[in-house]
């Protein structure tokens, strides 16, 4: 009879056959009480960074901040077919955001009515209305913008050329250039794009002159596809006004329409916003654009601008015309909405800002829980009003769940399992939700009321990466991550303390060689 040691444990080759104790044995159920006490990541009520940093009260209400950016404020110039940058003023942006420890709302925009450029020197400075194509554009007489005097009352406005061939290979490498530097930045939680006023997909008050003053719906079509492909971690978003096929060729469009992007609403919870209310224009482009589309891409959006009381009064837990923000929003399925005004109303206290953004977006809750010797198995149910739209994962000792918790929609439950681990008998390992797009130390917190008396969760593995209870299935990943793991710490030796490899091991026979194969994986 031959003998091998499995550092710490022995392995003996009896006549009888191979004694081994699985980890399946010790398979528990774990008690776990949490409660949300910070608010989530990546959802909720959403103000500009000069509001949120002159709201101190307010900053722990709130976990994101949105910014308009200008394509001229961080171009410099084109040299040898390429675009040179500098984005020294975009990154003083998210370092400012991120002090507050929130994340980042950013929508690049080209046109804005009345609005003056300042302190930019590659944009056209302290002109009304001037657009953001950097000015080395401006200054080429092959390049013509246009200018209406006051469009829609907004005041005087620039329009690109969207005939010039330069501009649209210029758009569409910027983002290109953007998405390579910055898709997988945690300062960044959602990324807007877009055309017109305020990058929305209209230009009320001026004619419309497709492939001059607005793209054509060629070049959209193309810009959309190309923006497709670049946002691989942040999720990227239009204006629902862009159902309007007027404008754009999206709706009916089944090819545009299956585009992974999400919708901002610019007037959310306006007097007229749903059909129930009157027009109803908003809640039509909302249903043109996709009635399904929150359960794999972000709806957010602006609250009204077009009464002063919209912003101050859609947190008056009443409601406004009729409609509370956690009614529009769980109808919408909205993970956030600009309120930028609503501290100069009287309803935007430190709680009521908390609770309005406690409820939009995901909630996580563990509802199950339970261990063996080296795999975790934890159940979660979203009981939120959306998806979280960014990758997370349920982790134990800095190892994570091979599954992600991005797109568990609202009453869904999951169940996620953690192998490659060693847990004591009567350990209760710490359970925390991690993300690579969380800011530095950050982790969503859940809720959880587990005693620990529950029967054992499906989902455990055992040494070998096979799942310990029924209904569950083989993980081969999983048992990499085990075998991994143990042959870090582990090899097989004879009495003389000789290390066994796979040639030797051919000479064993029956038990003694089956252990040598399962201890390795082979």
């Amino acid at each position: 009879m031959k003998e091998i040691f499995f550092k710490g444990a022995v392995i003996a080759a009896l006549t009888t056959g191979l004694c081994a104790t699985s980890s399946l044995a010790a398979a528990r159920s774990v008690a776990l009480n949490k409660s949300i006490e910070t608010l989530e990541p990546m959802k909720g009520i959403v103000f500009w960074p000069d509001q949120a940093k002159s709201q101190k009260d307010l900053q722990k209400s709130i976990s994101l901040e949105f910014s308009y950016c200008l394509p001229c404020a961080v171009v410099t110039g084109e040299y040898g077919g390429k675009i040179s940058y500098d984005w020294s003023s975009f990154e003083k942006l998210l370092e400012d955001i991120k002090s507050r420890g929130h994340q980042a709302i950013v929508r690049f925009r080209i046109e804005y009515p009345n609005e003056t450029i300042k302190n930019a020197p590659n944009c056209t400075e302290n002109v009304k209305g001037a657009t953001a194509v950097p000015n080395y554009f401006v200054t080429n007489s092959n390049y013509l913008e246009t200018f209406s005097e006051n469009p829609g009352g907004d005041g005087p406005t620039f329009y690109a050329d969207w005939s010039s061939t330069a501009l649209q290979w210029f758009y569409k490498q910027f983002y290109a250039d953007f998405a390579a530097k910055y898709d997988k930045d945690p300062r960044i939680a959602f990324v807007q794009a877009g055309f017109g006023h305020w990058a929305e997909y209209h230009i009320y008050g001026t004619k419309l002159k497709l492939g001059s003053n607005f793209p054509s719906k060629d070049y959209q079509r193309d810009f959309l596809t190309h923006l497709d492909t670049l946002f691989k971690e942040t999720p990227w978003s239009i204006s629902i006004d862009a159902a309007d096929d007027e404008y754009t060729p999206i709706a009916r469009n089944k090819t545009l329409l299956a585009l992974n992007f999400g919708l901002f609403d610019d007037s959310f919870m306006h007097e007229k916003h749903d059909i129930s209310q009157g027009e109803g224009d908003n809640e039509k482009n909302w249903q043109t654009m996709g009635k399904d589309r929150w359960k794999t891409s972000p709806a957010g959006g602006e609250i009204s601008y077009y009464e002063d009381k919209d912003q101050k009064e859609f947190l008056n837990p009443a409601g406004l015309y009729g409609v509370t923000w956690e009614d529009a929003a769980a109808k919408y399925h909205m993970t956030y909405v600009i309120g930028n005004d609503a501290p100069e109303g009287k309803y935007a206290t430190r709680s009521r800002v908390y609770e309005a953004s406690s409820n939009a977006g995901y909630k996580f809750e563990v509802t199950g829980f339970a261990v063996n010797k080296v795999s975790a198995a934890i159940r979660v149910k979203n009981v939120g009003i959306a998806p979280l739209y960014h990758n997370a994962y349920v982790t134990i000792k800095g190892i994570r769940s091979e599954k992600s918790l991005k797109g568990l929609l609202p009453g869904e439950e999951a169940t996620y399992t953690i192998s490659g681990i060693s847990i004591a008998d009567s350990e209760t390992p710490e359970l925390t939700i991690t993300s690579n797009k969380l800011l530095q130390n950050a982790t969503i917190p859940y809720n959880a009321s587990l005693n620990g008396s529950a029967a054992v969760i499906e989902g455990l593995v055992d040494e070998n990466g096979t799942t310990s209870i029924a209904g569950a299935r083989w993980n081969k990943g999983a048992a990499s991550k085990v075998h991994e793991n143990r042959a870090k710490n582990s090899q097989i030796v004879d009495l003389k303390g000789r290390t066994i490899n796979n040639a030797e091991a051919q000479n064993f026979t029956g038990t003694v060689r089956k252990a040598y194969y399962k201890v390795n994986g082979k």
